[in-house]
């Protein structure tokens, strides 16, 4: 009978142990870091300068009209204006703002191409330009 007992501890004991082992390795199986993945590429920002937009910067809708023709829209908003010029590879805005009680002029420009993608604003500038007369 003493054997028994012995046995029974013994196999008690190694029950603990295998508890134990299995218990510290779902506990550190909880504390695993996963692998970092690896990140997604940042969209490449345009720089904003005003390199070969001097044709057009400062401009009135008189000198724009010259440049590129007709706009395809004219928005007024207050004394504020936007026009706005298409092409065949890009869409120009233009805003013109009046400074004091002068007439407006472009003080900012926007580009995109038809499908709305980013392109740079002095190529469109430039490919606006290059239409036959304008519009």
């Amino acid at each position: 009978m003493t054997r028994r007992i012995i046995t029974r501890q013994a196999n008690n004991q190694g029950a603990l142990t295998r508890a134990a082992v299995i218990g510290l390795a779902t506990t550190l199986a909880a504390c695993a870091v996963p692998a970092p993945q690896p990140a997604a590429p940042a969209p490449v920002a345009i720089p904003y300068t005003s390199a070969g937009l001097e044709r057009v910067l400062g401009q009135n809708a008189g000198a724009l009209t010259r440049l590129f023709g007709q706009p395809d829209a004219d928005v007024r908003e207050g004394p504020a204006r936007k026009l706005q010029f298409v092409g065949p590879i890009c869409v120009l805005d233009a805003y013109l703002y009046p400074k004091g009680s002068d007439e407006p002029r472009v003080t900012y420009l926007d580009a995109r191409e038809p499908d709305g993608s980013t392109i740079d604003r002095a190529s469109c500038v430039a490919a606006l330009i290059r239409r036959d007369g304008g519009k």
